[in-house]
């Protein structure tokens, strides 16, 4: 059966509206900029013929109960459906205080955003004929009421069930932690493995049973698409921080049953106060860059001494603007071999000799 559908990503809003920004001198976040670029893409959006718009979680600056209000009421003027899952911005505490809502509140929320069953913090429902989307609460809480990226056991045993009913049709699944890598040892790297699902593997396991192969995820605030088993995590880059990404994605299926999906990516170019929002939000991020990289030299696997780290480190000050943007060429040849080939891995050229772009725009065969 012929399918064809368009849909938008937007991801890691970050809403924040003006008297509930909060500064930091290290913020990779430029907040300042989330309603406009926002609106910016709302604007874009309309004039094309989507199906749906997709939201993977990190909709607020911190939960904040006027920035979930805001974005509701913008979000139900839209001509078209969309769908959100919380992140761990959205949820940040497990009881509600005087700054953020509490996290069984947040379903309550977006009831028309895919949660009709706001008991719930995940859902199953029908976007298409034919096609369904699966979104998930990855957002955890220990016996320390400390936030952690996992998927509990009620929920597991909630997506096998729905899985096992949904018969032939496409299934789209949308999660704000990362399922599959999208950097170098990410599960297990003491500064990536908080935007890995922590049971990365057991959720993998159940979408490789069941023939799901779609992922939509945000949280790491790159722009990358990655593969292992036949399952691709399209991770979509932060609206507010540099290079303020979206994406418009088609999905075809022709009639002898081959499937594939383009995708194609757009950038926020300037909004009001930064007319510029490329140039200076990517000079934003590299001031702000010296610690994350020195941090990023001295742990493992380099463990570089600290001397050392703060020689390399300012030749490192656009490094995660080119992780972020995609598609990254990342070589250093002045540097020591080891360091060389370690940073060369966060690039399109991972091994071997030849890029690999297909973060930003790039059309997949599925099936």
């Amino acid at each position: 059966m012929n399918l064809n559908f368009r849909f938008a990503i937007v991801s890691d809003l970050h809403i924040a509206l003006p008297h509930t920004i909060w500064d930091h001198p290290s913020r990779f976040h430029l907040v300042e900029v989330s309603i406009p670029a926002l609106e910016s893409v709302l604007e874009h959006l309309i004039q094309l013929d989507l199906d749906f718009l997709l939201i993977p979680g990190d909709l607020t600056q911190h939960g904040e109960p006027e920035n979930h209000d805001w974005l509701r009421t913008k979000l139900s003027q839209l001509p078209f459906p969309v769908y959100v899952v919380p992140g761990n911005h959205d949820v940040p505490v497990l009881n509600a205080n005087e700054k953020s809502i509490g996290f069984t509140e947040f379903p309550y929320y977006y009831r028309k955003f895919g949660y009709e069953n706001p008991e719930q913090m995940y859902y199953n429902c029908q976007l298409l004929p034919g096609v369904r989307l699966i979104g998930l609460n990855s957002n955890s809480f220990d016996h320390q009421d400390q936030q952690v990226g996992r998927l509990d056991n009620q929920q597991l045993l909630w997506l096998e069930r729905e899985l096992t009913g949904i018969g032939d049709d496409l299934v789209l699944l949308m999660i704000h932690h990362n399922v599959v890598e999208h950097l170098p040892n990410q599960s297990n790297h003491p500064m990536a493995n908080r935007y890995m699902l922590e049971n990365a593997p057991e959720l993998r396991q159940l979408l490789r049973k069941y023939g799901v192969k779609l992922v939509f995820t945000g949280h790491l605030h790159v722009q990358d698409v990655a593969e292992t088993e036949g399952i691709y995590d399209i991770t979509t880059g932060s609206l507010v921080s540099y290079p303020h990404p979206y994406r418009v994605l088609e999905f075809h299926r022709d009639r002898l049953g081959r499937e594939w999906l383009e995708i194609l990516s757009h950038r926020v170019e300037s909004v009001s106060d930064f007319p510029n929002l490329q140039q200076s939000s990517k000079q934003w991020m590299g001031d702000r860059s010296l610690p994350f990289v020195i941090k990023l030299l001295t742990l493992p696997p380099l463990n570089l001494p600290l001397n050392q780290a703060q020689e390399l480190a300012p030749s490192l000050r656009e490094f995660w603007a080119t992780v972020a943007d995609g598609d990254g060429m990342l070589d250093y040849p002045q540097f020591p071999l080891e360091v060389r080939h370690y940073i060369r891995e966060y690039g399109a050229i991972a091994h071997g000799s030849s890029a690999t772009l297909i973060d930003n725009n790039s059309t997949l065969l599925i099936r």
